[in-house]
């Protein structure tokens, strides 16, 4: 059921309307958001709720269990069966013909032929996302940060919760389960944030990013017929439809969850503009990076232990987060490059750290920061050169390629289409960035807030390129 359609607007209308008449009634809140959570996610295959019922029991099972026992050895054991249920599922569904696949190919390529082992499986929507959520929650338990919770009920919303399951942010039981855990009566001023979220994240996904699509997969799928700026367009075109896509959905999620009287993380906060890789990554999927920092690098050791294991300890971190996003060498080389630009820039940040004892003339700053913004954005186009690409030929092409200024007699409506549909967003990322605030297109008068919100919910319609487009992170 995707945001974006016929079949969840009806569905989010009834479910609202029940939702509204349990305010102040706990238990019967989460029934009835428990229910309609799974209504959702059974909407793509109601065999796989089984999988979300099955990390839902052991995860909960295991957190009462952590926080029983205080034998090193016991606990352990408990936090080694969370792993391994919640891991051994994803890598069953997820990973298990990737990995099978390319072991045949390797040893078919040193003359050892093997048959590969493939099950052939579909792939559970959102399958990543709620397994690193369930995961935190017991990793915090074992590490003492978090008390479990005795009410099953509760956990099994915090792991179901529909606005978020799916595509995330992904969210800390520690922020979350409290929430939960009480009644919620829907104030004013959650209905008019609610709103505004939802009608620009539907803006961004339909109008932006769906449109742009068109340019993005024109260009990659025939790769081969373009040169120069048509390539460039394309990238450009998919640098815009992924944050759109995957930014735009965040919004939604944020967006419902306060219609109901929650609060999700901020999962994108401008990225960008970000000027070097460590900031990028604080502004882009917060939830996913943030989650890699505390239980992944932190765990392999951080910044401890000197300069060239904290290298190692980057590039790991990154190969598996671009390896979480997809069972492909593609989805491996984009890990691989922001881990290699994440070593390459760190002691450029701390030597830029150090010199920065005064203001300085103001040209000279905002020619530095013009110049670091322009070196990382462009790096950040080619990593999603990366992870677009379904082969290694058509890396090549575009990396080689798109930097001329050959153009064809499709360049001119390529770039009209990209600057149409992406300046909306550029305006409005320059008035939050500039007022250093996320809400700033909103803020004022109520009847500014009230026209935009219907020109914008107008514009849906009007600019909807044809049938609903699966946001690009389902897959994930």
């Amino acid at each position: 059921m995707l945001f974006n359609s016929l079949a969840f607007a009806v569905f989010i209308v009834v479910f609202y309307n029940g939702y509204l008449h349990l305010q102040r009634t706990k238990t019967w809140q989460n029934v009835w958001l428990l229910l309609g959570s799974y209504v959702f996610y059974g909407w793509w295959d109601w065999r796989f709720l089984s999988l979300l019922w099955i990390s839902t029991a052991v995860d909960f099972f295991v957190g009462r269990r952590l926080a029983r026992s205080d034998d090193p050895r016991v606990r352990k054991r408990w936090m080694i069966l969370s792993l391994c249920t919640n891991l051994g599922i994803l890598g069953l569904f997820k990973y298990f013909d990737f990995f099978t696949e390319s072991f045949a190919e390797i040893a078919g390529s040193v003359g050892w032929q093997v048959d590969a082992l493939t099950l052939g499986l579909v792939l559970p929507v959102g399958i990543s996302f709620y397994t690193f959520q369930t995961l935190s929650y017991t990793i915090d338990i074992y590490r003492r940060r978090l008390e479990p919770t005795d009410d099953l009920l509760d956990f099994a919303v915090y792991v179901a919760f529909f606005p978020q399951l799916v595509a995330g942010p992904i969210e800390r039981a520690s922020h979350f389960l409290p929430q939960v855990a009480k009644a919620r009566t829907i104030a004013p001023g959650q209905i008019e944030g609610g709103l505004w979220l939802i009608v620009w994240g539907l803006f961004k996904k339909v109008v932006i990013a769906d449109n742009v699509a068109g340019v993005a997969n024109t260009v990659f799928n025939g790769y081969g017929d373009y040169q120069g700026l048509d390539l460039l367009i394309g990238a450009l075109a998919f640098t815009v439809q992924i944050y759109g896509d995957f930014s735009g959905y965040s919004d939604i999620a944020r967006g419902l969850a306060k219609l109901m009287g929650f609060e999700l993380m901020v999962n994108f906060a401008l990225p960008y503009f970000s000027r070097t890789p460590s900031e990028f990554w604080r502004r882009w999927h917060i939830s996913l990076s943030s989650w890699l920092r505390d239980y992944l690098y932190i765990s392999l050791g951080g910044n401890r232990g000197g300069r060239y294991k904290t290298y190692r300890n980057l590039s790991l971190t990154m190969l598996l987060g671009g390896l979480w996003h997809g069972a492909a060498w593609n989805f491996v080389l984009w890990g691989a490059f922001h881990g290699l630009i994440l070593c390459l820039y760190r002691p450029l940040e701390i030597r830029k750290r150090k010199a920065d004892k005064g203001p300085g003339p103001l040209p000279l700053r905002v020619g530095k920061a013009f110049g670091g913004w322009l070196i990382f954005f462009t790096l950040t186009v080619i990593g999603w050169v990366l992870f677009r690409a379904e082969s290694v030929p058509q890396i090549q092409h575009f990396l080689t390629h798109m930097w001329s200024f050959d153009d064809s007699k499709s360049t001119a409506d390529m770039a009209t289409t990209l600057g149409w549909c992406a300046l909306p967003l550029v305006v409005a990322q320059i008035v939050q960035y500039t007022r250093h605030d996320l809400l700033a297109p909103i803020r004022g008068p109520w009847i500014w807030r009230a026209a935009l919100c219907a020109l914008l919910a107008a514009a849906l319609p009007l600019f909807a390129p044809g049938e609903s487009v699966e946001f690009i992170y389902f897959q994930f």
